[in-house]
């Protein structure tokens, strides 16, 4: 009996996953529906994979999917998170950024106790989460001091509508540190590019101590992020370089695999 999953967003990551339904890659999986923000995209995406297309979240809970994969924004997380959670039904999250608000990653705990449900935090544009935690986990242990932070690399435009903006990162000849300070921070200062940041401070020390540095450099294609976690006697570095959004995507395929294997990587 194969596992009933449903899609979410049916954008560039959301499509990743259903091509790869499609060419057998999640062969555990039954994709029962997919729905978007536009009715138009979740059209194109169901007719591709072949599976029906949904109205809404509530549409395709009818559908009685055991797994959902959300791919669209934080908004939807919002919305959704806790009806679908109550419901029983599984959540992978993408969008992670939508947990910067603690009140609201409390209430989705609360809401997956409740309905017997688990969410799951796909490594996205980042990973490492399992060292990360270790790390975390031992220094909580032993009583030690811990560090923990991200360093960013990315290119000016990436900055552009967010409070750090200046023109003159598109003509600089020296890459420019716009922010520094700590995930709590980063999270008021960029609602909509934090996703990393956010998931690296709930895998280890938290939002108000983990350290976040944003750089801009000329020229730069996709991000680097560069994640340590330090405590005496450990220390693990995660960096990731990509210049394709695309490893998102791939990271949620990867994650419904290990789900469903006999031998689980974490």
């Amino acid at each position: 009996m194969k596992t009933k999953l449903g899609i979410v967003g049916c954008g560039f990551l959301g499509n990743i996953v259903a091509d790869a339904w499609k060419k057998g890659l999640l062969p555990d999986y039954e994709l029962v529906g997919v729905t978007s923000r536009t009715r138009a995209s979740a059209e194109k995406t169901a007719a591709n994979v072949g599976c029906t297309v949904c109205e809404d979240v509530d549409a395709l809970l009818a559908l009685e999917p055991e797994y959902i994969v959300e791919a669209a924004s934080v908004e939807s997380v919002r919305a959704m998170a806790i009806p679908v959670l109550k419901r029983g039904v599984n959540l992978v999250i993408l969008s992670i950024g939508a947990f910067a608000d603690l009140d609201f990653y409390a209430q989705v705990k609360a809401a997956a106790v409740e309905g017997g449900s688990k969410v799951h935090l796909a490594s996205g544009a980042i990973g490492g989460f399992d060292v990360l935690q270790t790390v975390t986990l031992m220094a909580q242990a032993q009583g030690l001091p811990e560090t923990a932070g991200i360093e960013t690399h990315t290119g000016a435009k990436g900055f552009r509508n967010t409070p750090v903006w200046a023109e003159h990162l598109l003509t600089d000849t020296e890459k420019t540190t716009v922010f520094t300070g700590n995930a709590k921070q980063a999270i008021a200062t960029f609602p909509r590019r934090v996703n990393v940041a956010v998931a690296t401070s709930l895998a280890t020390t938290g939002p108000e101590i983990t350290g976040v540095t944003m750089h801009s450099v000329p020229g730069w294609v996709g991000d680097d992020h560069c994640i340590t976690a330090e405590i005496e006697g450990v220390k693990a570095v995660v960096d990731i370089c990509s210049s394709t959004s695309a490893i998102a995507g791939w990271s949620a395929v990867s994650l419904l695999r290990n789900l469903s294997s006999p031998v689980c990587f974490y």
